[in-house]
This record gives structure tokens, C-alpha cells and sequence, in this order.
């Protein structure tokens, strides 16, 4: 580009307004102070510098590139600027002549401070010094330290400014990128624990007096080690980038998430107490997480587990918080990973809980106290038993039957699962061998047994103590145990075939990696996860056609189908219109003792006649739990019997009417507007307003915890509250009105 280069006479000019000034006021700019700073060092024996060479010095300190100059009129325009800042700015001088000096920069962002002074300074005509500018139009980030200060006329009136500057993108840069290091993780670009710490504390010491909610998300990733050790560190850092991809698109906000090290991983939601919603993001989360990965070539699949705590409910600090989400963690871990769990006070006393009931599990098989259940496989169009599945169950000394949701997990995570399956297998097998017919029997297989290599010895030994003949065996297998690209997957799979015996892939629809191996895989059966079936018969609901694709995919393999969890006749009826083969669940049967069985199958065949709610209805989840029953300003103390999505059965009231509105306090700030549909005495069929939603665990929670503010107002008790935090409010006074029914103690009582 051919420049109009600002010519020596233009320097002279600018040189003899200077010198027309008074050696005081010429000091004000920077020809002033060098012409008044020559003059005072210079030894009286030296020659006397002319015009000429000081303006040939300033020449060539700016040809050096060490630095430039400028200078404005009174009203901040230009009228002198460097060659070098011309170029960098892509415009020549006589087009930048005239335009007002502030033109030149970036205007600033509103954190900006610093940048927001160079306009106040200009207008108070005062100097100012080493002012960090960032230069505007310009394609490459560049910075600038400008100084300047004002010069007068000889009358004294206010001239202008003259001014220097130098380059400082590379210190800028350098302290950006500083800057990043200590507040971003260097190998995902999230922030790191440091920065998150920071965040998280301003954010709740914000929210505390605005009385604003806040959550928090740790995430833990589920058979990441794994990774690292048969791909290496480098295929693991791969897919912590990856994984931090998944999660900026799930979250929206990179700034949002925080890489605390590791695997783990923490994000923050300000405003956020809808549980119903956190819900679904962990959900989705968990999801994204688990579908498979390309490193390298090699194809992996981890998983990822979500503890939820949410402020001011859940922690008050953040030290609190995090705690209380870690606890959180360890409980949707410990339920059997691949899940989310919503922090509750209890979690303390379900982790002692926990650790009680392994040290009982260890015992429990020595002890007689597990056992085999088993539930018909029926065929769906005659209704006639064609096999049993084999349901461990625990029957524990002090506490009765253990849910195997329970127990389950722990004997994974305590490497109890091992012995407990190869005990289930040779105990299915034994008693299967004397039942009546050919009615098959199957064994769950779980992934840590599948990799054992002696698990066709451990079948093949089994077979031969009952007798039982191998096409009557079937062993049920999860796709997690195409985690990973293996030759030894298939050399199981054959060693398997080759006994005879019959396999199907359990959870169907659960996992990512079925339809490539379903080509090679030598499935016998394909079970069709109980997910699908629930709410398949809803309006507008997508299952019923996935189910349907489903059966004709194993129809074109040759393959059976068994739908699990049908409870309803509607169900049932559209199980039966989408051509799967066989039906398992509450419709026909619950799971039976061995005895039952024997029992039931003596005259042949079993055929079972149907029954069950003609549509479907919200599961139920047994329980026996203190809880609180409001009705006007009397609180009652109550005993929760079942739950559902959209009411209860409560104990402990006496003949209330129908209709009757009452608030169920679950605790913690849970509470719940309901109302009376059934009343049997003590007990009480209630319907809640708004529907609950899953807390991750199996269980069930209200979608908004009430603000202790409100429940003050209301004049609720405060005494189930985290004490500490809402110090303004006082436990509320003793009830005006007498109580509106008596309780069920009471009515013994009389």
C-alpha cells in the first residue's frame, strides 16, 4: 500500500510550536521535554543541537519500531501520527487526520474500567500515563500503552495534546493466557476447581440475601480407569475432551462447567430449584455420557453418575453443598451407577445403612438366607407358562426381604457378585431339572461373570450336577458386555453356543451398542426392556412403534421376543397386537417360590388366565414412613403406606370426607397440595395437584422444594428445617382453631 507518509515539515511544524511555548509549558509535551532535557544535560563544551538532528532521532526511534507517536488539536483531533500505527490501523494519515484520537481504539466493555478513563482524562485536560488501549477495526488483537500529556499557547490557553506510545500485545497476551491457566483446566478449556470455587462462593453469598436458589452437579464417570488402562493416558485425555464437548451441549454454557480433576467434573445452575427439571438434565447428561466413543479408532463406553444438591436447601456454604452433592454421588453410584440422586438428610443414615448390609451380605449365602424366586415367561397368544425366570432374593434375620435394587449394587461394588451368581446358576439349574415338561429356565449373567473365562466351565459343571438338559438353560445377558470391542466377546459367545444352551439379550433398548453385534451375536431371545412398555399406551407416545420394530428385527433374525413389566390389560392387549412372542410380569404373575411352582405346574401345563387394572396406572411404591398431614393450621402426624407419581395412601386420620384438601409434608421443604378421593378410617387415598417426578434412585420427590420465607408465612412448622440458616424465623405459635378430625391414636385411645 502506498502511504502518505507524514513528512519532516509536518514534524518541524509540530517542533516549532513547541519552541514558541515557555520552557515550563513546553515540558507538557514530549518534543518539549526532550528540547528542554537536551538543553539542561548538555556540557557547556558541546555543540549545539539543532532542530534538524532532534527531529531525525525522533525519526528513527519511531522507524525502530520501539514505540510512536501523536498529537491532537484542542478538540482531540488528529494531527500527527506515526507511519507504523497508520499501517497496523490499515489506513494512511491523511485519512485519519482530523478524526478524534479516541476513534482510534476499541470502545470498552462495561468490566472494562480502565479503558471507560481515556475520554474523562481528554476532557479534563489532564496527563496520563502507560493507559492499556486496545487498538479498533483491526483484524489481530492488539494492544497498546499510550501516555500523553496537554500542551498550551503561549497565552496560555490549551492546545492540544502530544502524546506517545509503544506495543504491548505480546505481555497482554501473555498475561491472557496466565490468566487462563489458573482459572480454566488446561487440557478440557472448562474452568478448574479453583475458578469453580470462586464462582460457586460469590454466587451463594449473592443468593443468600437475594434469596435466590442455586445448584450444583458433580459427575462422576463410571469405567473411565478402564480406558486408561487398556488405551492409555493419551486415549483417556481424548475422551475427557470429548466428554467435556458432551456436556457443553447438554449445558449451554462452558462456563457453567468445571473440571475438578480426573474424571470428575461440576456444574453450576444459578436460579435452578426445579428438581423435575435438574432431573432431566442429569438424565440427559447420563445418556450423552454413556453413548459409545471413537479414540483412536478404538471404540469405548463409560458411563457417568450425577449427585444433586440444591442451595439454600441442601447447604448454606459452599463446603456444605459440595458434601452434601458428593454424598449424593455416592449414593446414585452405589444404587447401581448410571443414575442421578437428589441429596436428602437421610443419605447419612443410608450410607451406614449400606455398609451394615455388606458385612451382611457376606454371611448371607453361608447362611441359607438367599434364595431363588421365580417368574412365569408366558406365551402372549395362549396364555400358557413356557419357562421361569430366576429372581435371587434375600431374606434378611432382622429387616425381611432385601430388595435386590438394594443388595444388588453392593455385592458389585464389594466383588460379591461372583459367587452370588454361580450360586444362583447351579441352584436354578437344580431345581429346574425337576420340573414337570420342558419348560426352560433363565439366569441372569452379569457382565463381571461374562468376563470371567471360566464361565462356560462353571455352566458346563452345573448342567452336569442337576441333569438338567442344555436347550432348557438360558442365560441372560445386558449389552454391557459390548463395553468395548473384543475378541474375547466373541469367544464367549461360541464357548457358550457350544454347550447347547440358549441365549438372550437382556434390557433391549437400554444401551448403543446392540444393533452391530445383533448381526453376529448368537441371541436366541431378545428382551424388550420394561421402559418401553411403560407409558407405551399413553396418548401420542412413540413406544408402541419402537416395540414394534423391535419384533420385526428379531423376526428377520430369527429371534423370540419377551416383553417385561406388563401390569395392566392394556398393556397386555397391545403387547399382544404388536406380534411379541412372550409376556412377562404382574398380569400373569408375580415371582413364585420353587414350592409354588411345583405346585402349580403339577397337572402339566400352567396356563394362566390374565388379570391386573385395565389400563395402566402409576407405579406405587410400598412404604411405611412418618410424615406430616396439614390441614389448616393443625399439623398431624401421619403414616405414609404407598406412593405414586400422582397421590397416596396415608394412616393415621380418622373418617375424613372426601374432598378435603390437606398439605403432605415429606420433609426437607418437600411439600405436596392434595386431596382426599378415598377414606377408609384411618387411612386416607389422597391425589396430589402436581404430579411428583423421579429423584433418580427409584423413588420419588416433589419437582420444587417450598422457601422456608414462605412456609414461615404460612405458619408452618419450621422444626424439619436445616437449622442455622434462616435465623429470622421463629418456630410458629401454637394453633388458634381446634383441630378439624382426631387421630387414629386418639380414636384407640377412646
Amino acid at each position: 500500500m502506498n502511504w502518505t507518509k507524514p513528512n519532516m515539515a509536518a514534524k518541524k511544524k509540530l517542533w516549532d510550536a513547541s519552541a514558541e511555548t515557555p520552557s515550563e509549558e513546553r515540558r507538557g509535551g514530549f518534543l518539549g521535554r526532550f528540547s528542554a532535557r537536551s538543553r539542561s544535560e548538555k556540557p557547556a563544551s558541546m555543540p549545539k543541537t539543532s532542530s534538524r538532528d532532534a527531529l531525525l532521532l525522533l525519526q528513527n526511534f519511531e522507524d525502530s519500531g520501539r514505540g510512536w507517536f501523536w498529537s491532537t488539536d484542542a478538540d482531540g483531533r488528529l494531527n500527527y501520527l506515526s507511519e507504523s500505527i497508520c499501517a497496523k490501523l490499515g489506513r494512511p494519515f491523511e485519512e485519519l487526520a482530523g478524526n478524534h484520537f479516541v476513534e482510534l481504539f476499541r470502545k470498552p466493555e462495561a468490566n472494562e474500567d480502565r479503558q471507560r478513563t481515556l475520554p474523562w482524562v481528554l476532557m479534563r485536560q489532564s496527563k496520563f500515563e502507560d493507559l492499556a488501549l486496545q487498538a479498533a477495526g483491526t483484524e489481530d488483537e492488539i494492544w497498546w500503552s499510550v501516555s500523553g500529556r496537554p500542551f498550551h499557547t503561549a497565552n496560555g490557553d490549551f492546545a492540544g495534546y502530544r502524546g506517545s506510545g509503544t506495543d504491548i500485545t505480546e505481555q497482554r497476551m501473555a498475561a491472557k493466557d496466565n490468566d487462563r491457566l489458573a482459572t480454566y483446566d488446561s487440557l478440557t478449556g472448562l474452568l478448574n476447581r479453583h475458578r469453580m470455587g470462586k464462582l460457586l462462593e460469590a454466587t451463594l453469598s449473592a443468593f443468600q440475601n437475594q434469596r435466590r436458589a442455586c445448584a450444583i452437579m458433580l459427575i462422576d464417570l463410571d469405567r473411565f480407569k478402564q480406558v486408561n488402562d487398556t488405551l492409555g493416558h493419551p486415549a483417556g485425555d481424548a475422551l475427557l475432551k470429548q466428554v467435556a464437548e458432551r456436556l457443553i451441549k447438554v449445558v449451554g454454557d462452558r462456563e457453567k462447567i468445571s473440571r475438578l480433576g480426573g474424571d470428575e467434573f461440576q456444574i453450576i445452575l444459578q436460579d435452578e430449584d426445579d428438581r423435575g427439571a435438574l432431573g432431566e438434565m442429569a438424565d440427559k447428561i447420563i445418556k450423552s455420557l454413556s453413548h459409545p466413543y471413537s479414540i483412536d479408532g478404538s471404540r469405548c463406553i463409560i458411563g457417568a453418575s450425577v449427585g444433586i444438591a440444591v442451595s439454600p436447601f441442601d447447604g448454606q456454604s459452599s463446603e456444605e453443598l459440595i458434601r452434601n452433592a458428593d454424598l449424593a454421588l455416592y449414593a446414585a453410584k452405589g444404587g447401581g451407577r448410571g443414575r442421578f440422586r437428589f441429596y436428602s438428610s437421610d443419605l447419612l443414615q443410608a450410607a451406614e445403612d449400606r455398609r451394615v448390609l455388606e458385612e451382611d451380605l457376606r454371611d448371607a449365602l453361608e447362611k441359607g438366607q438367599i434364595w431363588l424366586a421365580y417368574q412365569p415367561v408366558v406365551n402372549a397368544r395362549s396364555n400358557v407358562v413356557t419357562g421361569f425366570e430366576a429372581l435371587i432374593r434375600w431374606n434378611h434375620p432382622e429387616r425381611g426381604n432385601i430388595s435386590p435394587a438394594l443388595f444388588i449394587p453392593i455385592a458389585e461394588e464389594a466383588n460379591l457378585i461372583g459367587a452370588l451368581g454361580e450360586w444362583a446358576l447351579h441352584k436354578a439349574c437344580e431345581e429346574a431339572a425337576s420340573w414337570p415338561g420342558k419348560m426352560k429356565v433363565a439366569v441372569n449373567v452379569s457382565p463381571v461373570q461374562f468376563a470371567n473365562v471360566m464361565l462356560p466351565k462353571t455352566v458346563e459343571s452345573a448342567l452336569a450336577a442337576s441333569g438338567l438338559a442344555p436347550g432348557r438353560l438360558e442365560l441372560e445377558i445386558t449389552e454391557s458386555v459390548f463395553l468395548q470391542d473384543s475378541a474375547d466377546t466373541d469367544r464367549m459367545f461360541t464357548e457358550l453356543k457350544r454347550l447347547g444352551i440358549r441365549l438372550a439379550l437382556d434390557d433391549f433398548g437400554t444401551g448403543y451398542s446392540s444393533l452391530g453385534y445383533l448381526k453376529t451375536a448368537p441371541f436366541d431371545k431378545i428382551k424388550i426392556d420394561q421402559s418401553f412398555v411403560r407409558g407405551a399406551t399413553e396418548p401420542e407416545s412413540r413406544n408402541g412403534a419402537i416395540i414394534s420394530a423391535i419384533v420385526a428385527l428379531a423376526e428377520a433374525l430369527g429371534m423370540e421376543t419377551t416383553a417385561e413389566g406388563i401390569e395392566s390389560l392394556d398393556q397386555l392387549d397391545l403387547i399382544r397386537s404388536l406380534h411379541v412372542s412372550h409376556v412377562q410380569g404382574y398380569v400373569y404373575s408375580q415371582p413364585v417360590a420353587n414350592e409354588v411352582l411345583l405346585e402349580r405346574c403339577e397337572a402339566g401345563d400352567w396356563e394362566i388366565t390374565p388379570s391386573g387394572p385395565a389400563v395402566q396406572r402409576s407405579d406405587r411404591l410400598s412404604m411405611y414412613r412418618k410424615i406430616g398431614a396439614i390441614h389448616e393450621d393443625h399439623y398431624y402426624n401421619v403414616v405414609l403406606r404407598n406412593l405414586s407419581v400422582s397421590g397416596a395412601l396415608i394412616e393415621g386420620i380418622m373418617d375424613v370426607p372426601l374432598g378435603t384438601s390437606f398439605v403432605i409434608d415429606f420433609g426437607d421443604g418437600q411439600l405436596a397440595i392434595s386431596t382426599v378421593v378415598r377414606s377408609m378410617g384411618p387411612q386416607q387415598g389422597v391425589e396430589f395437584e402436581e404430579r411428583l417426578v423421579s429423584d433418580g434412585n427409584g423413588g420419588l420427590c416433589t419437582s420444587r422444594r417450598i422457601s422456608p420465607y414462605m412456609m414461615a408465612a404460612a405458619g408452618m412448622p419450621m422444626s424439619n428445617l436445616p437449622p442455622g440458616y434462616y435465623d429470622n424465623i421463629e418456630e410458629q405459635k401454637r394453633p388458634k382453631t381446634l383441630p378439624a378430625f382426631s387421630t387414629a391414636a386418639e380414636w384407640k385411645g377412646n
